[in-house]
């Protein structure tokens, strides 16, 4: 089946390019001439944070700004004047993999964007649910806690997805049932994502042997036009089945000539229990959030910007783990992130584009016993014992870009470091189990980059990197270090204006975590050790990517948009650390339960136990593990409409037993219709994911096997004005009854959501 999707998936986008070159050749009635390549010289501008996506349209990117850093917004490809501006979620700005500016049609690998626009038509309660439509990456969660984690290309964990917040790294991690590496961020924060798959943003920290993402927090000018001085933009939204109600106040104000801006947003959100699509509770999935996004920029003198972000959210929820027959604890959890950053861009000096920029961010779960099972009884655990998790994290990042031309080629030469200090501090009065399993300790992970970015008479593009990285960890009496280069070299040749090609090799790094390392106790019931291993090795990664860019213009009208892009990866990671069985094999008597479901299976008797093996687990290095797939996304816009399609399949195994990772995701198939109406101030449409079956989950886990699903969502979006807007969506339509793979909780049934914004601005 997999197989079927692929060849299909690949069959129609290739026919659909053909179809388009075709009717690009013939040219549409009354066209004007095709927009001609760049100039060599014509290098993007440095950027520090992830791309800004303003609404409702799009703006051209400057060549290199003159004055204050200027925010990333999505290229204008409607050349009709009487059309508005048309673009595609493949034309937004996307910086992740080189630090330079360009759109992600232009990057050379899979790299992907989604802006605020999208964010309010599906009106997500969790980063996962717009994460959907964003082909090689899924998440995995617990349902009642709102932690996220992010898996690209079945790759996942201990920092493996490096997920950046305004620049500031997300590294909080407790070792559980859950993920083992997990962020807090509400969507409702949030003003754009943008993603890069696989381990080929050398220049973005150490560990990111499957990508990164970087979310930037709404700021300035997602609630103010360049010629508005002040303003206030109030969202208040309700739905049902748990969605409850979220509210976000955002006010702003521009100093005259841009001297100086301050933007404030408080978000709430009030979440309660739902049901799954058969109508069954999923106990403990109501959460409480409180949050405050404060930024500041000074623009002192011409090319000076000076920015400061505080991010705070506080969130408490009850979680009784993801097997829902755990103890119950009550969790206050707080986590911020405050930023200090300086950016100088001289307006007639090329060689100087210098940012710097400094961070903290501490993520602080306090847990307090509710009612403990009886396991946790007998290690003398009662109720109002607590349990911490305290992970700390600051860090730095420092580049400059310079550009200049060696005769007929351009430059552009980013070099600079980053460093990133990890220091976990656990507490645990009730059992045990989470001081053993998430043990304190400290991480140091350093680097410096090169890298030049390199253009060649608008037809070839290369890109030449190499990153130095060096760790330290410590915890009690042990202590380990380790360093490495790692190479990239890309290579993008463009024929014609419309068709790119592509190709890149890259390598990636990846210490061991301090959990990973010092992990040591007993699991509870059934009991079972796991032990700690200090002679793990770093992983490294050996990433081999290829893929086309196609773009085309006035298509089939005048004005409108097809953007498409396809990347086929293989990545061999060496020293691949897992957890899994070491020393003898007991066998235990259990009485099955939801908690032993997976492990029981086929060892049941009727109405009897079942005799489930019991093993102790170690984090140890498996020699290779061997991961490939195919990503392809597409997307046309025409002004009264647009559509897109993403489609992403992936494979993974451990090279020597043959077995496949758990952390590798079935096949995904989403794609999203709309039509405007009214001016183009009615978006009406709808969202459609399909999610393959995953049924070859390894022995000796309790991730269970999945079924197929497929998902209909319908949104509806009215700018009734410039101050009023109203979004209504209708999740999971058909009332699917489903669970992720690689989550142990159902997910809702369907939920009907809408939102009021209303704004007040001044110029």
């Amino acid at each position: 089946m997999f197989a079927a999707y692929r060849i299909a998936a690949l069959l129609g986008v290739s026919a659909l390019a053909v179809a388009v070159a075709q009717a690009q050749t013939a040219g549409p009635p009354e066209a004007g001439p095709t927009a001609s390549p760049p100039a060599a010289n014509a290098l993007p501008p440095v950027t520090i944070d992830a791309p800004a996506v303003q609404r409702p349209r799009p703006r051209v990117a400057t060549p290199r700004p003159t004055g204050p850093a200027t925010t990333a917004r999505a290229r204008n490809t409607g050349r009709d004047a009487g059309l508005p501006s048309i673009g595609t979620p493949l034309d937004e700005i996307t910086v992740t993999s080189t630090k330079t500016e360009t759109t992600a049609i232009d990057a050379l690998g899979g790299a992907s964007v989604v802006s605020r626009d999208q964010l309010d038509a599906i009106q997500p309660s969790r980063i996962s649910d717009i994460l959907q439509q964003v082909p090689g990456v899924t998440t995995q969660e617990s349902r009642n806690d709102p932690a996220q984690a992010i898996n690209i290309r079945g790759l996942q964990d201990f920092g493996r997805v490096n997920v950046l917040v305004d620049g500031a790294r997300q590294n909080f991690q407790s070792t559980g049932h859950g993920a083992n590496g997990v962020f807090y961020l509400d969507p409702e924060l949030v003003g754009g994502i943008d993603i890069t798959r696989g381990p080929v943003s050398t220049i973005y920290g150490s560990g990111a042997i499957g990508g990164v993402v970087s979310f930037r927090t709404r700021g300035i000018d997602d609630i103010l036009k360049p010629d508005e001085m002040a303003g206030v933009v109030q969202r208040i939204g309700a739905g049902t089945n748990g969605y409850g109600v979220v509210n976000s106040t955002s006010a702003g104000v521009r100093l005259p000539n841009n001297a100086a801006t301050a933007f404030g947003q408080f978000v709430y959100r009030d979440n309660y229990v739902y049901r799954d699509g058969a109508g069954i509770l999923i106990r403990d999935t109501d959460s409480e959030l409180r949050s405050g996004n404060v930024k500041i920029t000074a623009n002192p003198a011409e090319g000076h910007q000076l920015t400061a972000t505080a991010l705070i959210q506080k969130f408490d929820f009850t979680n009784n783990g993801t097997s829902q027959t755990g103890s119950r604890f009550q969790s206050a959890l707080d986590t911020d992130t405050y930023t200090l950053g300086y950016r100088f861009t001289p307006p007639d000096m090329p060689l100087i584009d210098l940012s710097i920029k400094g961070y903290y961010t501490s993520t602080y779960d306090l847990r307090t016993l509710l009612n403990p099972t009886t396991t946790y009884t007998q290690l003398g655990a009662r109720p109002g014992r607590q349990i911490s998790v305290d992970l700390r994290t600051s860090g730095f990042d420092i580049f400059n870009t310079s550009r200049f031309d060696t005769g007929p080629v351009s430059h552009a030469f980013t070099f600079g470091g980053d460093g990133v200090f990890d220091t976990v501090t656990t507490t645990d009065q009730a059992g045990g189990f989470t001081g053993a399993f998430t043990p304190s300790g400290r991480r140091d992970l350093t680097g410096a980059f090169i890298q030049d970015e390199m253009r060649f008479g608008g037809w070839l593009r290369a890109v030449g990197a190499v990153r130095y990285d060096s760790y330290s960890l410590s915890g009690g009496p042990f202590s380990s270090e380790g360093t490495r280069v790692s190479p990239r070299g890309t290579i993008g040749v463009s024929p014609f204006p419309w068709f790119e090609v592509f190709g890149t090799y890259a390598e990636g790094y990846r210490a061991p975590a301090i959990s990973e390392t010092l992990i040591s106790g007993n699991h509870p019931f059934p009991a079972f050790q796991i032990l700690p291993n200090t002679a793990l090795r770093p992983e490294t990664a050996h990433n081999l990517e290829g893929g086309i860019n196609l773009k085309f213009d006035d298509v089939l009208r005048r004005g409108d948009a097809f953007r498409a892009k396809a990347v086929v990866f293989t990545n061999e990671v060496d020293d691949f650390i897992n957890i899994q069985g070491v020393g003898p094999i007991n066998y235990y008597a259990v009485t099955p339960s939801v908690a032993l479901n997976a492990l029981c299976a086929g060892r049941r008797a009727p109405f009897g136990p079942c005799q489930i093996p019991l093993q102790a687990q170690q984090y140890v290095n498996i020699a290779r593990a061997n991961l490939s797939g195919v990503e392809v996304e597409a997307a046309y816009d025409w002004g009264d409409g647009f559509a897109s399609l993403a489609y992403s399949h992936t494979e993974g195994e451990n090279a020597q037993t043959k077995v496949t990772l758990l952390t590798i995701p079935p096949d995904k198939v989403a794609g999203t219709v709309g039509l405007r109406f009214l001016d183009r101030r009615l978006t009406v449409g709808t969202r459609i994911v399909y999610n393959d079956a995953r049924k070859n989950v390894p022995a000796s886990t309790i991730i269970p096997n999945t079924k197929q699903y497929t998902l209909v969502d319908l949104f509806a979006a009215y700018d009734y004005s410039d101050a009023i807007r109203a979004d209504v969506t209708l999740s999971n339509v058909f009332d699917v009854r489903y669970t992720k793979y690689l989550d142990l909780d159902r997910s809702p049934g369907f939920q009907a959501r809408g939102a009021l914004t209303f704004k007040f601005a001044t110029r």
